[in-house]
């Protein structure tokens, strides 16, 4: 799942689900005039292609690798074949539905009520979860992408955390230096959305280890 490679087009049809191990896409709304903002950010900890199990056949977005890695795809006969057996497959499908549904939700609420400061530290810190490092590889360019602003909002805001020993920035490498003080940066919504997965999957009682954590 190579950098920039698109695995759905908005519109088109799916023939396959992506399980990212590695790797981290973005689903993202195209508008009218060709600009975009993410929606939400799927890593190791999820699927892409739900629209296949939720009655539709198609993706209202674009999904967009945003950081380059590998993952597993899935035929779709397989998937709903799987499904339809109302087994466990089925049940952690909804709930990671349901987990997504809270993501979108809350970067709609953050893309218009916070800072280019807080978004960015969101972003960071959401990609250093799945990653499991302290380093990442992104231009500004195509963070600016993701957060729908301008390139040189992103190149203000990544010298201050830089001179503020949060981050280490260098053609287009991004290392973590400080992770608490990345949160502290950060708005509630990083919280908030990470509380919520674990609630619906780690904190599921009457369920066992979580299928899509255990592909992964």
């Amino acid at each position: 799942m190579p950098l920039g490679d698109a695995l759905f087009e908005s519109g088109g049809q799916l023939q396959s689900v992506y399980f990212p191990t590695t790797s981290i896409v973005s689903l993202h709304y195209i508008l009218e005039n060709g600009s975009s903002i993410e929606l939400a950010g799927v890593g190791n900890e999820g699927v892409l292609g739900i629209s296949l199990f939720l009655g539709g056949n198609s993706m209202p977005g674009r999904a967009l690798v945003q950081v380059g890695g590998c993952g597993y795809r899935l035929k779709k006969h397989l998937m709903m074949d799987e499904f339809k057996r109302a087994g466990p497959m089925m049940h952690w499908m909804l709930r990671y539905t349901q987990a997504l549904i809270s993501q979108v939700s809350q970067t709609a609420v953050c893309n218009r009520h916070h800072s280019i400061e807080q978004r960015l530290c969101r972003l960071l810190l959401s990609h250093l979860d799945r990653l499991h490092s302290n380093e990442l590889t992104m231009t500004q360019e195509l963070i600016a992408g993701i957060l729908g602003v301008r390139r040189e909002g992103i190149t203000e805001v990544a010298g201050k955390l830089q001179r503020a020993g949060l981050i280490s920035y260098q053609r287009g490498h991004i290392t973590a230096l400080n992770r608490a003080g990345l949160e502290s940066h950060s708005c509630e919504c990083y919280y908030t959305v990470r509380e919520e997965f674990h609630h619906l999957f780690c904190g599921a009682s009457h369920y066992q280890e979580p299928a899509l954590v255990r592909l992964v």
